[in-house]
């Protein structure tokens, strides 16, 4: 039962949130290395897996600013739940739109990212959010896995690791 208690205040520390924060930011930093140092131009739907990546990274700040107030942990949790699921559900797609057995689907993808007039990312940040490839390649295997495919690995962890903490201190501490 000390392992519980122990895993409970982790979410009113700063470090669990730091290293949250760290490894969207490696992430982030990967992607970019895969775009200038490997070639390999992204997609419309990996632009838009970096965006989740960035809510993630986005999503720590809250809790890592004042990890000792509530509110800043909801408003993370909340947060890194939302960007986690999106992620994920954007991964999935794109898997299905690499898998060949959905040739006869027509899956494909934008050509321009579809995103809100306020936060024309692509425009701002070209470098980092502008689609330059087409989402039915696979450029890139790695233990027999595909991009998306890691990233479905990597958004179901961001999310099994942040429903664990929430209900771990939701269980233990009856608050956030």
């Amino acid at each position: 039962m000390s392992v519980v208690n122990n895993l409970s205040t982790w979410p009113a520390s700063r470090w669990p949130w730091f290293i949250l924060a760290l490894s969207a930011l490696v992430l982030e930093l990967t992607a970019l290395y895969f775009q200038y140092g490997m070639g390999l131009e992204p997609c419309i739907m990996c632009v838009y897996q970096r965006v989740a990546v960035l809510g993630v990274l986005i999503a720590a700040i809250p809790a890592l600013i004042r990890p000792d107030v509530i509110l800043f942990r909801a408003v993370s949790f909340l947060a890194w739940i939302v960007a986690s699921v999106w992620g994920l559900k954007l991964a999935i797609e794109h898997v299905r739109m690499q898998n060949p057995d959905n040739f006869m689907l027509l899956m494909t993808c934008d050509i321009y990212p579809n995103f809100p007039s306020w936060l024309q990312l692509h425009q701002w940040f070209p470098n980092v959010f502008e689609p330059r490839g087409t989402c039915g390649d696979i450029d890139w295997v790695f233990l027999s896995l595909s991009m998306p495919q890691w990233m479905v690995i990597t958004f179901s962890i961001y999310f099994l690791t942040a429903i664990f903490f929430l209900f771990v201190r939701l269980v233990k501490n009856k608050s956030l």
